[in-house]
């Protein structure tokens, strides 16, 4: 099968989702970040989400966001794009906050859906274009994830923000290829769609995600990154082979709420990232031991 060639994604094919490291009192520990950082790229991302919803976005205050940002950016020295989530279900926040983004350096920003609040489509619309005008240089990836937010972003939408020149790119997490279909039949080649669930990376792409903004890149980079280039070259045989060792690391990753997994299993590879803070736990005795066998599962022998 030949290669594919689809359009230039604007952050790279592999983003990592970045977890956020705190010491054992709470706090940031921000040189762990830095050294997180710069191995993540060592692995094969091309760029680093910082603050999402596996950077425990919601439990940080606006300072320490801007210290991480400050931090990460530092750490990439150009090496890789960072993407700062910059969203809020406040409007005003939001664009306070992606202005803030644009400030620090970043390379992009990822602004979710306005979650609780409920907007209808026409108040989306509207959160977004004050978002996209309050930093016009700034690159946004919208960032549709219904399953938290109680509410979903319409393709329709979407294609109606178009017109905004920085609305660039979206980050696909309802859990569904069909999600994928209706923002390509709406917006063509002018939206680049990042899957956002890692074990769906490779449905994705086959209906017309650019990459993947992942959480199991954390662990397994190399074999994503392997993935992703495949599919393009055109070995499907052995994307489909590495979409289906990876499966596994996938599922047990989300086995109960991120990101506690994936902290858990970061410790369990030498990484004390810390545990989650309140109101989530560390992963409990199950949820390790899962882990620890996937992870040993996936080493080569």
């Amino acid at each position: 099968m030949k290669a594919i060639q689809p359009p230039a994604p604007p952050f790279g094919r592999l983003l990592t989702a970045m977890v956020t490291p705190f010491s054992a009192d709470g706090a940031l520990d921000l040189p762990l970040a830095a050294r997180l950082a710069a191995h993540l790229v060592n692995q094969g991302s091309d760029g680093l989400v910082v603050c999402g919803t596996t950077g425990e976005s919601p439990t940080l205050s606006w300072a320490e966001q801007h210290a991480l940002f400050a931090t990460v950016k530092g750490a990439l020295a150009g090496r890789a794009k960072l993407i700062a989530g910059s969203g809020s279900n406040c409007t005003a926040e939001a664009v306070e906050a992606t202005r803030e983004a644009a400030a620090l350096g970043a390379d992009g920003a990822l602004v979710v859906v306005p979650y609780y609040n409920k907007p209808p489509q026409e108040g989306l619309e509207a959160h977004f274009r004050a978002v996209a005008a309050a930093a016009p240089e700034l690159p946004l990836m919208l960032y549709n994830i219904p399953g938290r937010t109680g509410t979903s972003l319409e393709a329709a939408t979407v294609a109606r923000l178009l017109d905004c020149p920085n609305v660039v790119s979206f980050k696909a997490a309802s859990g569904s290829t069909e999600e994928v279909s209706a923002l390509r039949a709406c917006c063509g080649d002018r939206l680049a769609i990042y899957c956002g669930d890692d074990a769906l990376t490779l449905p994705m792409l086959a209906v017309g995600a650019v990459g993947v903004v992942s959480v199991a890149s954390h662990l397994a980079g190399p074999q994503i990154s392997a993935l992703i280039r495949a599919f393009f070259e055109g070995d499907q045989a052995r994307a489909r082979a590495l979409h289906e060792q990876l499966l596994p690391l996938c599922k047990a990753l989300f086995c109960t709420t991120n990101p506690i997994p994936v902290k858990a299993a970061l410790e369990l590879c030498g990484w004390p990232v810390g545990a989650p803070r309140l109101p989530l736990l560390s992963a409990n005795a199950a949820v390790r031991q899962r882990l620890s066998e996937t992870l040993a599962a996936l080493r080569p022998t």
